[in-house]
Parts: structure tokens; sequence; C-alpha cells
């Protein structure tokens, strides 16, 4: 055959047109096994997805003449039994099958795997809520851990120099897909948080397969994300697709225009908010300029004075009433200071000697020694004695000595 061809040229298309009749005749009525990943239904009822198994992978279509008769709708990670025809896409230079019949047989093993590690990292607190923070709304500068050459980084930066240019934007390449991917990926993110390179972190990659996505659901990568003192936004695929990035990250974004969307407010806005509040702050600082002024203006010499004047008035009325009561006070004092003393003044007249000496009594005293006789018997006939009373005093000589019961 290679010397058929050795000295003719082809054009792409009779090329691919020669391969589409080569496959299409030899390949068909085919019965094929493989689990389902990176499935897509489209709007219009047909089916696209693709066929793996350990070694290889193919992609496979159903059309919604045929779909519709299934009694399930296949999702990543089935197993099944397909039958049907291998096709030539012409104008993508790519080969499928095209599926006439599908029946489950079972649950792949990319899924259980990651079911199996799913279950692990949510026993370990990995996707608690509770250790998930908010991002900052206004991020200055944002890291964007993908491919240097997929199609996902320049989503992100499209979308980010949209919507506000002034966010700097640190690309930290990584391998997304194949032996090796979930080191790099790891890496990238420790060596942000290292050199503190963003406020925020997007981790993802384009759409593809289950296969394809599996490097964002590997231990490492999950414990670097968890570990993260940046917060992360997790942007693996399209929105059908997910990893366990997602449920890891501090966000999960459909894709990763989603995520620039999500970690960036629009220049304008912001502009928009700085004008508003700006207005905000004058129109209150004019208000209180106006209160300050109003309040000024009352402080003229004449009000002034008249201010005082009332306030002078009132401190001597206050200044007249507080001498009046102390006069009272002063006053009452005095005329409960002099009862008082007159009480006191009649209680000493009742315990005064002399008090009892009006009421008939006398004192006794010896002559010399002038101390009061009490007793008598002390003295004896002859004896001088002076007798005091109320009003003068006598001085006798004792006769007789006399004792009374």
């Amino acid at each position: 055959m290679n010397e058929l061809f050795e000295n003719h040229v082809f054009s792409v298309d009779d090329l691919t047109t020669l391969i589409k009749q080569t496959l299409e005749g030899s390949f068909y009525g085919l019965t094929v096994a493989g689990e389902i990943s990176n499935f897509r239904p489209a709007s219009s009822g047909h089916w696209y997805f693709q066929l793996n198994d350990s070694e290889a992978s193919i992609q496979g279509v159903m059309f919604k003449q045929k779909s519709w008769r299934l009694p399930f709708v296949p999702k990543d990670g089935d197993r099944v039994i397909v039958t049907g025809n291998v096709s030539v896409y012409a104008r993508r230079g790519s080969y499928q099958i095209i599926c006439e019949t599908m029946t489950r047989s079972g649950t792949g093993d990319i899924l259980a795997i990651l079911e199996k590690r799913k279950q692990e990292f949510a026993a370990a607190g990995y996707f608690d809520a509770e250790r998930k923070r908010p991002l900052p709304a206004h991020p200055k500068r944002i890291g964007v851990v993908t491919s240097p050459t997929g199609a996902a980084v320049r989503d992100i930066l499209q979308v980010l120099m949209r919507r506000n240019p002034s966010i700097d934007i640190v690309v930290l390449p990584a391998v997304v897909q194949g032996d090796g991917a979930a080191k790099t990926i790891c890496a990238q993110i420790e060596a942000a948080n290292r050199w503190r390179l963003a406020d925020i972190l997007i981790i993802g990659r384009g759409g593809g397969s289950l296969e394809d996505l599996l490097p964002f659901s590997e231990k490492i990568v999950i414990e670097a994300i968890v570990s993260s003192e940046i917060p992360i936004v997790s942007a693996v695929g399209h929105e059908i697709d997910w990893a366990l990035s997602d449920f890891a990250a501090d966000l999960r974004a459909p894709t990763p225009s989603a995520a620039a969307e999500l970690v960036s407010q629009p220049l304008e806005d912001i502009t928009r908010t700085i004008r508003q509040s700006v207005v905000s702050m004058a129109e209150i600082l004019q208000s209180r300029i106006s209160l300050a002024k109003s309040r000024t203006a009352l402080f003229t010499p004449s009000r002034m004075t008249e201010y005082f004047s009332r306030r002078m008035e009132q401190a001597h009325l206050k200044t007249d009433d507080l001498r009046q009561s102390m006069s009272s006070l002063v006053v009452d004092r005095l005329k409960s200071t002099r009862s008082a003393l007159l009480l006191l003044d009649r209680q000493l007249e009742n315990l005064s000697p002399l008090a009892i000496l009006d009421r008939g009594y006398s004192i006794v005293t010896t002559a010399g020694e002038k101390r009061i006789v009490r007793d008598a018997n002390t003295l004896s006939p002859g004896d001088t004695f002076a007798v005091r009373f109320a009003k003068g005093s006598v001085t006798a000589t004792t006769d007789t000595v006399g004792q009374e019961n």
C-alpha cells in the first residue's frame, strides 16, 4: 500500500475521507465495554462522552433517536457496554464510536477511588464549612495555579483584565494532567504561601475527562489546599465536572472564567461606590458645617451679654436662696441649742445642793476642817460646828449628842 501512495500527494480532505471510508467500512457492529467520563448531554438531546479503560480512551456519541429509549441516564464513573459503529468526524480529524445501545455493567474504578478518598477527606474534616474562609473583597494580587499554555489561564486573564485591570495577576505554572501533575500543583500552592505571592489563589484547568482531572483529587493537593493560609478558589473543568479540590477549597467555581468573576469586582462598580461615598461624606460634612454655623451664629456679643446676665441673675437668686437657707438653719440651730442649754440648766439647778437648801435643809460642817457632818456621833459635847442654810450660816456648840431611830 505504501508503494500505491508513494507518488500521490493527498489533500487533508482526501486523506481524511480515505481514513473515514476505511474505518467506517471495517469497524461496525462493535460491542465495547468501558467506563464513562466527561459525560455531556446536549440541549438537543444527544449525549457526548468518553469511554475509558486503564490503557486507552475513545470518544462516544449517542444521538437522541437512540438515547431516549434508555431507562437510565449514564453519569461519570458508570461502567457500560455499548454497541455501535466507528465514525470519523472529518472537521476535527478525530474518530469516535456512534452508539446504538447501552447497558450498565457496574461502577467504574475511578469513581470508586474518588468516592473512597472523598469519605476519607470528609472524615478528616477537610471539607468542613467551619474551616472555609471568606475571600477578600478587594484583592490586590491574584495567583493562578494552572497550565501557562492552557485555555483556563487565558480565560482568567481576559476576565480579570476586562473587569479590573488594576489587579495584579501572578501565574504559577503547573502541570495539570498526567503523572507528576499533583506534585507541581502542590508545590506551587506551597510556594505562593511561603512567599505570600497573592491575596487569593485560583487553582484549576479547563475541561477534560475524569482521568484528566484526577490530579486535583490527589491527597497531597487536598492537604496543600487545607494547609494554605491564602484563600483558595477551585475552578476545575466545566460546570458539570468536579474534583475533590472543589470540596476542600474555600470556594468552588464552576469554570475558570467564573472563578475570575467571583474574585474580582468590576473597576466601574468600585469607582461608582467610591464616588457615592465621597458624595455622601461631602453631604454629611456640609450638614455638620451648616449646623456649626447656625450654632456659632447664636454667640454674638449682645446674645452672650444677655446669656451671661441671665446666668448671673440666676446665680444671684441661688446665692440669696442659699444665704436665706443658711440663716434659717443657724437660727433653728441656735434655738435648738438654747432649749437644750435651758433644759440642762434646770437639771443642774435641781441637782444643786443650794436647791436642796431652799427646800428647808441645811449643811452641817465641823468648825475647823469644814468636813460635812453626816453622823451626830462624830460630835462630842462642847464641839463647835457650822450650820449653812439657804441664806446665811451660824456657828454653834454641841450641848448633847443624841441618837434617833
